[in-house]
């Protein structure tokens, strides 16, 4: 069967378009794995890791809109994170969350199955395993070059759509994290202050019960 020559013109033109559309996106998710690996590295030569950061939530459909400023400071993967006005301490076995509004403590145990949640110790280098990964927008902040590369979970259950990670082109460091659920839910965490190799308290990531005396304590095992 013989083609009309425009046809044939089309087809060829095409099955051209894809195939370097292919070899483009091919590229551009290189380009995301090298800046992600750079980023990955640049966080692993760090002795430890202080930040201040703005944490806000939005659900247009549900009407909520939350603000507040946190600090993490991370050592390896324990921590001390103050958000919200409560205190989490994960001392490399267990977590201890202290809210002094209730005068409660919960002690649970790490659970090193939980792959889903993005805990202060690895947002910064979580995109390594589980997601698909792609080149996305440039944008200027405040003189700053923001790359942004777009995340997608592959496990077909997880609740979040996407997640978009900012990175500093200059420094290699996160400049924010965005993260879009499947319910609408939008979470944003921007870096307003990142220091490193900071001098810690050798009982920085220690949980001391005797400060506090009323506290209900509740151990989850």
């Amino acid at each position: 069967m013989k083609f009309p020559n425009l046809f044939k013109n089309n087809f060829l033109t095409a099955t051209l378009l894809l195939l370097l559309a292919s070899v483009s996106m091919q590229a551009q998710d290189k380009k995301a794995k090298d800046l992600l690996d750079q980023v990955t590295a640049k966080i692993k030569s760090y002795q430890n890791i202080s930040i201040d950061f703005k944490y806000t939530l939005n659900n247009f459909k549900e009407n909520i809109n939350q603000e507040s400023k946190g600090n993490v400071v991370l050592q390896g993967n324990k921590y001390v994170l103050n958000l919200m006005g409560v205190t989490k301490i994960f001392d490399g076995a267990k977590t201890y969350t202290i809210n002094p509004e209730d005068e409660e403590i919960t002690i649970s145990k790490f659970d090193a199955n939980d792959d889903n949640a993005i805990t202060p110790s690895k947002m910064l280098t979580f995109f390594n395993k589980g997601y698909k990964f792609s080149w996305d927008i440039l944008q200027n902040v405040k003189g700053r070059k923001i790359q942004y590369i777009k995340l997608v979970p592959t496990n077909p259950k997880d609740q979040r759509k996407e997640i978009l990670l900012g990175i500093d082109t200059q420094t290699k460091n996160i400049y924010n994290l965005i993260e879009v659920g499947r319910s609408g839910t939008k979470t944003t965490l921007t870096v307003n202050s990142f220091k490193t190799n900071q001098p810690l308290s050798k009982n920085q990531f220690t949980f001391v019960e005797a400060k506090y005396p009323n506290y209900l304590i509740n151990r989850i095992d």
